[in-house]
C-alpha cells in the first residue's frame, strides 16, 4: 500500500510540473511575440529608416495604411461576430421562455375547461335528477318501487373502454428499423401481405393507397366482387399491428342512428353500435385505425354517413365533431364532451362498393370528398421475403406526409397544362375543376411521389378518378367528337400516352357510347 501511495504522490508531481511548463510555455510564447518580437520589429524599422530614400517612404507610408486597415477590419468584424453572438444568444433564451410560457398557459386553460366541463355536468346533474328519477317511477307497475341509480352510465361498451385503456394505455414503441419514408413502407407492406398473409399487390395499389390517406379520411375501394377490396383495408391493420374494424353495411339503414346508435327514451340507456365503440376507442390509441364501411353502397351513403361527410370538410380538425347526445351527464364517457364526440385524425373509413344492380349509386357528393381505388382484377403471385409487421404512431405517418408536401409540389408548368385541361373541360363538356379537386391535387401528388411515383402520374389519377368519372352522368352519344378532341388534347399537352389512365378511361367511355 505504501509502495502505492508514492507511485501516486511522484504522478501528481510530474503532471502539476507538466501542467505548469505546458501553461508557463503559453505565457512565454505570448511574451514573446507580443512584447519581445514587436519591440524587435520597431527596432529593425528605426535601424533602416536612416537609409530610405523618398520613393521608400512612400511605399512604407502606403503598406503602413493597408496594414493598418487590415488589423482595423479584422478587428472591427471580431466585435461583430461577438455582439451578434451575444445577441442572438439573448434572444434564443428569450425565446425559450416565452415557448416554456405558453406551454404553462396552454396547460392551466385545458385545466379550467375541464374543471368548467364538471362544474357544468355536475349542475345539470343535480337539476335534472330528480326528473329523472321521477319519470322512471312513473313508468313502473302500481306497487312496485326501484331506485334509479344517478351515477350509473348510459354508455356501457365505451365506459368499458375507459377503464381498458385506464388500466392499459396504448403506447406504441418505434424502432430505428421502424423509421422509413413513405416509399420504403410501400415496399415493406408489399413484402408483408405476400410473405404474411399470401395477400399479393402491386405497389402501384399501395402507392394510391397511401397517397390517399394523405389526401383524405374517406377512402373507397370499388369493383367487380372478389378481387380483394376488404382484404387490402384489413392487411393494413395486420400491417400496422391494430385489428381492422369490418361494419356491414344493412339495406335498411337509412339515418346516422343505423351508424352511431340512438338514445332509448324508454330504458335511458343508449344504443351503442359496434362502429361508435370502435371509433371511441380511436381516441385512446396512438396507431393508425382503419374503419371499414363493407359494402357501402347498399344503402344510400349520404343518408347514414352524411354527418361524418359534413365534418371531415370543415380545415379545422378540431370542429370535427359528432353529436351523440343531446344533453350532457356526468356519468357519460370522459372523451364525449359535452354530449359530442371529436373524430381523431388517427382513424380513416374505408368504403367498399360492388359495381352491380343490387347497389345505389354513389352520388357525386360522396366520390368528391373520397379517394376512390378502383380494384377489378387480383395481383399475379410473387416470391416476397419474410417480412415483420409495422410499429408506427399516426404522427410518425403525419410527419411523413408534411414532409412529403415540403419536398414535392407540382411544378408551375403542370400548374399551367391542368389550368389549359381546366378550361377545355369546361368549354366543351360543362364541368370545372372545383376548389376541392385543387386542393386534393396539391395533397395527392406530393405524397404519391413521396411514395415513389411521377408527378404526372399522381396529376393522371386525380383528373381521371375526379373529373372523368363525372362524365358518366353526360349524354355520351353527343360527345363522341368531344371526347375524341380530349384523348388529343391529353397526348399533346402532357405527352404521348403520359396520361394512361385518362386515355383508357375516354376509351371506356367512347365505348359506352
Amino acid at each position: 500500500m505504501g509502495d502505492f501511495a508514492q507511485y501516486y504522490v511522484d504522478f501528481l508531481w510530474y503532471l502539476l510540473q507538466n501542467i505548469w511548463a505546458f501553461i508557463s510555455s503559453i505565457g512565454k510564447a505570448f511574451y514573446k511575440f507580443f512584447i519581445q518580437d514587436i519591440g524587435f520589429y520597431f527596432k529593425q524599422l528605426g535601424n533602416a529608416l536612416g537609409t530610405f530614400d523618398w520613393m521608400a517612404w512612400i511605399v512604407l507610408i502606403l503598406i503602413v495604411a493597408i496594414n493598418s486597415t487590415f488589423i482595423f477590419f479584422l478587428g472591427y468584424r471580431l466585435v461583430q461576430l461577438i455582439r451578434r453572438y451575444i445577441i442572438f444568444r439573448g434572444e434564443a433564451v428569450e425565446k425559450d421562455k416565452l415557448v416554456e410560457e405558453i406551454a404553462r398557459l396552454r396547460e392551466q386553460a385545458d385545466q379550467l375547461v375541464k374543471e368548467k366541463s364538471q362544474i357544468f355536468a355536475l349542475k345539470l346533474n343535480v337539476d335534472t335528477s330528480e326528473e329523472l328519477a321521477s319519470s322512471a317511477q312513473d313508468l313502473l307497475p302500481a306497487g312496485q318501487e326501484e331506485q334509479v341509480d344517478a351515477g350509473e352510465s348510459r354508455f356501457t361498451k365505451l365506459i368499458n373502454l375507459d377503464e381498458k385503456y385506464a388500466r392499459e394505455p396504448n403506447i406504441v414503441f418505434m424502432e430505428d428499423s421502424d423509421m422509413l419514408n413513405l416509399e420504403e413502407i410501400v415496399e415493406r407492406f408489399v413484402n408483408f401481405a405476400a410473405s404474411q398473409l399470401k395477400l399479393y399487390y402491386p405497389k402501384e395499389t399501395i402507392r394510391l393507397w397511401f397517397a390517399g390517406l394523405a389526401t383524405s379520411h374517406l377512402l373507397i375501394l370499388e369493383g367487380i366482387s372478389g378481387t380483394g377490396k376488404t382484404s387490402l383495408p384489413y392487411a393494413m391493420g395486420k400491417f400496422f399491428k391494430n385489428e381492422t374494424a369490418i361494419c356491414s353495411v344493412q339495406p335498411s339503414w337509412r339515418d346516422r342512428a343505423e351508424l352511431i346508435g340512438y338514445f332509448n327514451e324508454f330504458t335511458k340507456k343508449f344504443n351503442e353500435t359496434d362502429f361508435l365503440a370502435r371509433v371511441y376507442e380511436c381516441t385512446y390509441r396512438d396507431d393508425p385505425n382503419f374503419v371499414v364501411l363493407d359494402e357501402m353502397n347498399i344503402a344510400r351513403i349520404e343518408y347514414y354517413f352524411a354527418d361524418f361527410l359534413s365534418i371531415m370538410e370543415m380545415p379545422d380538425y378540431s370542429e370535427w365533431k359528432v353529436d351523440i347526445v343531446a344533453a350532457p351527464s356526468p356519468s357519460d364517457p370522459a372523451n364525449i364532451v359535452y354530449g359530442k364526440l371529436l373524430i381523431p385524425q388517427n382513424v380513416w373509413f374505408v368504403g367498399t362498393a360492388n359495381n352491380d344492380d343490387s347497389t345505389f349509386t354513389i352520388t357525386d357528393k360522396v366520390y368528391d370528398r373520397a379517394i376512390t381505388l378502383e380494384i377489378n382484377q387480383k395481383a399475379n403471385y410473387f416470391d416476397a421475403p419474410i417480412t415483420e409487421a409495422l410499429n408506427c404512431t399516426q404522427t410518425y405517418l403525419a410527419q411523413l406526409f408534411d414532409q412529403a408536401h415540403q419536398e414535392y409540389s407540382i411544378s408551375e408548368e403542370n400548374k399551367e397544362k391542368i389550368k389549359l385541361l381546366d378550361n377545355f373541360i369546361m368549354q366543351k363538356f360543362k364541368v370545372t375543376f372545383g376548389n376541392r379537386i385543387m386542393k386534393q391535387l396539391r395533397l395527392f401528388v406530393p405524397a404519391y411521389m413521396a411514395c415513389g411515383g411521377t408527378e404526372i402520374g399522381g396529376i393522371d389519377f386525380i383528373v381521371c378518378s375526379k373529373i372523368l368519372h363525372k362524365f358518366k352522368a353526360l349524354n355520351l352519344p353527343f360527345l363522341t367528337k368531344e371526347l375524341s378532341e380530349l384523348s388529343t388534347f391529353l397526348d399533346k399537352t402532357f405527352g404521348k400516352g403520359e396520361m394512361s389512365k385518362c386515355l383508357e378511361y375516354i376509351k371506356e367511355l367512347q365505348k359506352m357510347s
